[in-house]
């Protein structure tokens, strides 16, 4: 199976993540500072997660500090949010096959180690 994961180097949680889920074979780790999502993947991401605030990270830092909790955002603000700061991107995002995975909870990165390894 082929896939690729966009994740955050700086970030322990992916890299415990990323631990969890080896061996990767076949799987490309694309560190979303180093390489930022161009249009293309994140709308190659939103068809497979069904928008672009299921991609997006309401925990960010720049979430709260530009008080966006107080807005009403569209999918068009979140797409731009996404392509404007890698901070925003919900993180990891696994994508296996035709499968996505988002985020880091024990849920998602159990089906996604089961989808990797079955």
């Amino acid at each position: 199976m082929k896939g690729t994961i966009y994740y955050l180097s700086s970030c322990d949680t992916c890299k415990r993540i990323l631990k969890e889920l080896a061996p990767l074979k076949d799987i490309t780790a694309v560190d979303i500072k180093l390489a930022p999502l161009t249009e293309k993947q994140l709308d190659h991401l939103r068809s497979l997660a069904g928008s672009y605030e299921a991609l997006f990270s309401k925990r960010a830092m720049l979430y709260k500090e530009r008080k966006l909790k107080e807005k009403t955002l569209t999918e068009e603000n979140f797409r731009s949010l996404l392509l404007e700061h890698y901070t925003f991107l919900k993180r990891p995002v696994m994508v296996l096959g035709n499968e996505i995975f988002i985020g880091n909870t024990k849920n998602v990165v159990a089906a996604a180690k089961e989808s990797l390894h079955s």
